[in-house]
C-alpha cells in the first residue's frame, strides 16, 4: 500500500512538473511569439518570379516563390499583394509607403528560432499587427509546437493569441520550457 502511495504521489508530482512547464511555455510563447517580427521602420526587401504594379490603384502584386526580407525575419508565399499608401510616393519605384502587405498561397514566416505557417498571412505596417490563419496555423520553437486556425500577434504591445479551430492544441517539451 505504501508504495502504491508513494507511485501515485510522484505520479502527481510528474503531472504537476508537467503542467507547469506546459503553462509557463504557453505564457513564455505567447510573450515570445513576438519573435514573429516585421515592423514599420526599416527596409523590405521583396522577390518574386513575377510583378505586377497598379500604379493607380497603389497595389504591387508579386507572385511564384514570393520572399520577404526585413532584419531577421523571413517570409515566403505563392503570392503577396502590397498596398502602398497614397502619399506622393511611386509603388512602380517602390517610393510609395507600405500600408499593409496581403499573403497566400502556403505562407512560411520565420524569425531567431520560431516558424509560423499558415494560408493567409497579413500584415498592417502602422498598426504593427499580424494575422496568419488557414485551416491549420502552426507556430513552432524548437521542439515545441502549438496548433490553432488563427495567430494574431501585436508587435507593439508584445501580446500573441492563438485561436483554435475548435481547441487550441499544444506539444511542450518539457526540457525546452523556459526556467523560472
Amino acid at each position: 500500500m505504501s508504495a502504491r502511495l508513494n507511485t501515485m504521489a510522484a505520479l502527481r508530482a510528474g503531472c504537476a512538473a508537467l503542467l507547469i512547464s506546459c503553462f509557463s511555455f504557453a505564457g513564455y510563447a505567447a510573450e515570445k511569439a513576438t519573435g514573429l517580427r516585421l515592423s514599420g521602420k526599416g527596409p523590405v526587401q521583396i522577390e518574386s518570379d513575377k510583378l505586377e504594379v497598379r500604379e493607380n490603384e497603389n497595389v504591387a502584386v508579386f507572385t511564384g516563390n514570393v520572399a520577404v526580407v526585413q532584419d531577421k525575419t523571413l517570409l515566403k508565399a505563392g503570392k503577396l499583394i502590397v498596398y502602398y499608401a497614397n502619399d506622393g510616393g511611386s509603388a512602380t519605384t517602390g517610393s510609395a509607403s507600405i500600408e499593409r502587405l496581403e499573403a497566400t498561397e502556403k505562407v512560411y514566416m520565420k524569425s531567431e528560432n520560431q516558424v509560423a505557417t499558415g494560408d493567409v498571412g497579413t500584415f498592417d505596417m502602422k498598426s504593427e499587427v499580424l494575422v496568419l490563419s488557414g485551416k491549420q496555423v502552426v507556430l513552432t520553437e524548437g521542439q515545441n509546437i502549438a496548433t490553432g486556425c488563427k495567430l494574431t500577434v501585436q508587435m507593439k504591445s508584445g501580446l500573441a493569441r492563438l485561436d483554435g479551430c475548435g481547441r487550441v492544441s499544444m506539444v511542450v517539451s518539457p526540457s525546452s520550457a523556459p526556467k523560472n
